[in-house]
């Protein structure tokens, strides 16, 4: 789905001791509570590609092929109504790798209560167990990248670290909004920093447009990535 340009270039937002944050439950690492984390706290030359599953499978077999092919970490980020909607997609990739909370229903979180938020997070995570057979990792992307420091606070009180991005490709908007391999490219080696975080798609955002650009980039991007003398990580350090 659409995102909108991260608040924060790199590192953190950072919202402990904000007014009216609630303190986060324990299982929240206490250096993550109060962030949307736009980096890893990294020196080594790696990077952490993540795909967010929100719309349409139709780059799944492609991105997971390329993935297993290489060998290579990754995480997902997945809705609820996704979960619900292709059961089999959702399976595929929680069997090889971590997927985290991306709301039941994509909705923009500072426009709903906190009740609403809530509902929005438990949701989605009984509906990825229910179609995985397994709940999501303790880790929570906010639909749109629309946050504040309120919906980071409730997020976190639900028991998940916030997890933004590095670099957003824009591969989501398709062939049919300019977006290309050489553009996703372009996009990651600008950014391309130690323990950058790639936001990529599986799936397709426009009924009218079935191109997925990630999905077909994300071989070269790889290349492209190596070139520079990166390497893969996951996003297992916000989990420690």
């Amino acid at each position: 789905m659409p995102h909108l340009p991260a608040r924060a270039a790199a590192g953190v937002l950072t919202v402990t001791g904000a007014p009216g944050a609630r303190r986060a439950r324990a299982d929240v690492p206490e250096q993550w509570a109060g962030q949307d984390v736009t980096t890893l706290p990294l020196t080594a030359k790696k990077v952490a590609l993540t795909f967010d599953c929100g719309s349409t499978p139709d780059g799944v077999e492609k991105v997971l092929a390329v993935l297993a092919e290489r060998e290579l970490p990754a995480n997902f980020f997945m809705t609820g109504n996704f979960a619900e909607a292709h059961a089999d997609a959702a399976r595929r990739i929680a069997g090889r790798y971590p997927v985290g909370n991306h709301s039941m229903s994509h909705p923009a979180f500072p426009m709903l209560s906190r009740e609403q938020r809530v509902r929005e997070v438990r949701s989605a995570a009984e509906a990825i167990e229910k179609a995985t057979g397994r709940g999501p990792v303790p880790l929570f992307r906010f639909p749109f990248g629309e946050v504040d420091r309120q919906c980071i606070a409730d997020v976190n009180d639900e028991g998940y670290v916030c997890v933004r991005w590095t670099v957003d490709t824009c591969g989501w908007k398709g062939t049919s909004g300019a977006a290309t391999t050489g553009t996703v490219i372009a996009r990651v080696m600008k950014a391309l920093t130690p323990g950058a975080v790639v936001l990529m798609h599986v799936g397709t955002t426009s009924p009218t447009d079935p191109s997925t650009v990630d999905a077909t980039a994300l071989p070269h991007l790889i290349q492209a990535i190596g070139d520079r003398g990166y390497g893969f990580t996951s996003l297992d350090p916000l989990m420690r």
